[in-house]
């Protein structure tokens, strides 16, 4: 099996191993996990054969938001993602569209789910905690319905550690430690009830929503108010080859990695260069997974510099000013090809590279999943959205911005509450964007440790100012909040706490040890296969090798659970040396020759129904389409996942045919956003909870 058996930041846990097939072939796997896991673990990438063209269809989202990955269980069609294995199960491929059972007669007899509360949070992520919590507090009874089997949403799959303000946000813990910590407070509250594995799934007029209980079971419920607090979906690229398994999005990735525990991939390839790609680059890194590069058609990296520095010193290059061409395979993701664009963004064919890679990663940006925010204000329900769902920010923003969705929600309930100003300017300053870049400060090495800092960007984040014991590290204060740099300003002790917290790795401490010598302390997130002695390539903060430094001491540090390694390096470099390259060039290097097959009318647009760019020009062409609802006569939006994914596809190539998106009418949504069988809005298996 494909499965993580060690990690350097997360705890892999014992799991019960139960027995299953897939196609008629014995199988393994963990007794809980999503079966598409238990799938990718035994190697099987291909989960359907669309009944079009039978085309090999994967999994994309890992979240149940689209329908790639439907397979058989029992016979009946079963998205993977969201389905926990179970002993003997019999797993098959999906060939075609399913059929219908037989047998139309009732399983069980129907028993009707009912559960009411004042507040219903859609969606137990770190706003939706922050904001139950608030509500909790003042007094509502709140239900949490999350569609996971953990409460945390994205902060599950986040190793890393989180930027932002120590005292709001808990800025310097890992993401999944501080979805624990929120978990334990959110279930303590004597107000708050948490129904896992809980989907909402409808919004109806009469104050009520529809539930799917354990992808099997719908329940109602009343409630007076509505915290939306879904997150977001990952947006998809149009390009030859989209469809392939292989190609997902980069929090399936993190899901299947992080939380499920499987090793993917062997070799990735990365499309997108904000926050999402740069840290899944680097968790698939820390999973022993090579890291072929990053391409993005922006001139800079979309994230933060800490991160973008922290990736290329770690040996994974960035390709700016380029897209992704296609991708290549005949039943799964073989090759990647990309090429820089000219100013008009078009790609240069002959500036085209080939990868050999088992997995494309698209990381270009996500859509807020906030359907339930618009129909419950149309109701004329009170409702607030909150995290994604309300503006894609960092998970930091994202629990400072709950607590005032649940404030906010608290005085359109009848609560006399007064939320603070200073809330609203916190709240900005953590979604803030980048800033500006300032030179790196430097200083004189002498026989006592000092910290070298590589965070050279403003961004909101202060835990390597709020560590220090001695307060040498303080913010230089040209805004005078949290988005400033940085700087050394005191004595250092040589304690090493702020080596040890930095999210962005990207402090280390040095000092001269020789006329010509220097000892360094860098931090290392990486399970540790050498010892004192070891020679370790050394990079500077672009990621260019400058030498090689010798091993002197290896230290774990538990609080932070990051290894510190002292180095001895030449005084020379010391001052520019940031960090380790933890992959060789040889694992990035293109094919010797390109693969073309840049065929843009042929790319998928609809992946539910295989509908394609130059069929949906084509019939808008001939039928001058003006309504969206237009396109569903060739099937678009009309598949499994209700039209989520490619309509935010649709608008560009109206674009292309010179027609305004907005001048068009737009799509009739669906009251219900899953599928959901008669058997389960009967709830006829009889079980009363």
């Amino acid at each position: 099996m494909r499965e993580l058996l060690q990690h350097p930041v997360l705890e892999i846990k014992e799991k019960k191993r139960v027995r299953f097939t897939c196609n008629g072939t014995p199988c393994e796997g963990f007794e809980g996990d999503p079966v598409s896991a238990a799938l990718i673990a035994n190697g099987i990438t291909t989960f359907s054969l669309h009944h079009r063209n039978r085309a090999a269809q994967g999994i994309f989202c890992a979240n149940g938001q689209c329908s790639h990955c439907t397979v058989l269980i029992g016979g009946s069609p079963l998205k993977s993602c969201i389905t926990p294995l179970k002993e003997g199960m019999d797993v098959r491929t999906l060939d075609g569209l399913p059929e219908l059972p037989e047998n139309s007669e009732p399983s069980g007899k129907p028993r009707p789910l009912n559960f009411s509360c004042d507040v219903l949070v859609s969606g137990g992520g770190p706003s939706g905690l922050t904001a139950a919590l608030e509500l909790a507090d003042a007094g509502f009874s709140v239900i949490i319905a999350d569609d996971k089997a953990s409460l945390g949403g994205k902060l599950l799959l986040q190793t890393h550690k989180f930027f932002g303000s120590t005292a709001d946000c808990y800025a310097g813990t890992r993401g999944h430690e501080i979805a624990a910590l929120l978990d334990a407070k959110v279930r303590a509250h004597a107000g708050i009830t948490v129904l896992n594995n809980a989907m909402v799934a409808g919004i109806y007029k009469d104050r009520k929503a529809g539930i799917l209980l354990d992808n099997e079971r719908y329940a109602v419920l009343d409630f007076r108010g509505l915290i939306v607090s879904a997150g977001a979906r990952e947006r998809s690229l149009v390009f030859p080859g989209n469809q392939l398994p292989g190609v997902f999005g980069a929090g399936a990735f993190q899901t299947l990695v992080n939380r499920d525990g499987v090793k993917a991939s062997d070799h990735v390839f990365i499309v997108g260069s904000g926050n999402v790609g740069l840290i899944a680059a680097y968790h698939a890194l820390q999973a022993g997974i090579a890291v072929r590069g990053i391409c993005d058609i922006l001139p800079e990296p979309g994230g933060y510099k800490v991160h973008a520095d922290k990736i290329r010193r770690m040996g994974v290059p960035i390709y700016l000013n380029h897209t992704v061409l296609h991708a290549g395979g005949k039943d799964r993701v073989e090759r990647v090809t990309i090429a820089e664009v000219d100013r008009d963004l078009h790609p240069v064919l002959s500036t085209a590279k080939t990868f050999e890679a088992d997995t494309l990663l698209i990381a270009v940006g996500l859509s807020p999943i906030d359907e339930f925010y618009d129909m419950a204000k149309s109701f004329g329900f009170p409702v607030v959205k909150a995290g994604d769902a309300d503006a894609i920010a960092e998970a930091s923003s994202a629990m400072f911005g709950g607590r005032i969705a649940g404030l906010t929600l608290a005085k359109e309930l009848g609560k006399k509450i007064h939320i603070d100003d200073s809330y609203y300017e916190k709240a900005e300053i953590l979604r803030s964007h980048p800033g500006k870049v300032f030179p790196r400060q430097k200083i004189v090495l002498t026989e006592r440790f000092q910290p070298l800092i590589h965070c050279l960007q403003e961004i909101p984040c202060n835990p390597c100012e709020t560590v220090c014991p001695v307060h040498a590290i303080t913010l230089n204060p040209r805004r005078g909040n949290i988005m400033d740099i940085p700087e050394y300003t005191g004595e250092c002790t040589g304690c090493m706490k702020c080596v040890a917290i930095c999210p962005g790795l990207a402090i280390s401490l040095a000092k001269k040890i020789s006329p010509t010598r220097a000892e360094l302390v860098l931090p290392y997130e990486f399970i540790p296969d050498f010892g004192p002695g070891a020679a370790l390539p050394l990079t500077d903060i672009d990621g260019h090798y400058l030498e090689d430094g010798i091993v002197k001491r290896i230290r774990f540090d538990k609080s932070t659970k990051t290894t510190l390694l002292t180095l001895e390096t030449s005084l020379e470099h010391a001052q520019d040396i940031a960090g380790i390259r933890v992959q060789p060039e040889t694992e990035t290097r293109p094919l010797e020759e390109a693969s073309l097959g840049y065929l843009p009318d042929d790319a998928v647009v609809c992946h539910c129904e295989m509908v394609t760019v130059g069929e949906i020009k084509a019939f808008i062409r001939e039928h001058r389409v003006r309504d969206l609802n237009q396109l569903k006569v060739l099937r678009v939006g009309m598949g499994s996942c209700g039209g989520k994914n490619c309509s935010l596809l649709i608008p560009r190539i109206f674009r292309e045919l010179q027609i305004a998106p907005e001048s068009l009418t737009p799509n009739t949504r669906r009251p219900l956003s899953v599928e959901i069988t008669m058997r389960s809005l009967l709830n006829e298996t009889g079980n009363e909870t």
